[in-house]
């Protein structure tokens, strides 16, 4: 399937948000403004025709003694587009924007199980490096934030 990737920069937002359906919860304006806006945070939409099919969100993190790499965050593909390449075509054009920015690599975490996802990058040239890593996360504004 031919699908036409489009990065979006600031100003974009209304193209974030008519593909909405696509997001886990409806984009919201000021967060989706925000991202836009940063030069080193990326929203890449593939689109069938007008239609938006899939997107992929990424940002970058420099390191003092590494240098800078990108992230994938989030990859997403409308129930009708999946196993047609869409995913891996994103997947491909944000590597290609970590290495015009001059990234050194760029990473994604899943779970094990998630094979879709895993076959996805795999196809991209990701290389699985399953081992006992454990992901710790934050969450802010919950009233159970820290325990005593």
């Amino acid at each position: 399937m031919v699908v036409e990737i489009v990065v979006l920069g600031a100003g974009d937002a209304g193209k974030v948000l008519a593909a909405g359906f696509l997001f886990d919860s409806p984009p919201r304006p000021e967060p989706t403004r925000r991202l836009l806006a940063e030069a080193d945070h990326q929203i890449l939409i593939a689109y069938d025709g007008e239609n938006p099919v899939g997107f992929v969100t990424g940002g970058e993190t420099t390191h003092p003694d590494k240098g800078t790499e990108r992230f994938l965050y989030e990859l997403a593909r409308g129930e009708t587009h999946r196993c047609q390449g869409v995913g891996a075509a994103l997947v491909s054009q944000l590597r290609e924007v970590a290495r015009s920015n001059k990234c050194y690599g760029m990473w994604f975490a899943t779970e094990v199980a998630n094979r879709a996802a895993r076959a996805t990058c795999e196809r991209t040239g990701a290389v699985a490096d399953v081992s006992e890593s454990v992901v710790l996360s934050w969450r802010f504004g919950q009233e159970d934030a820290v325990p005593s």
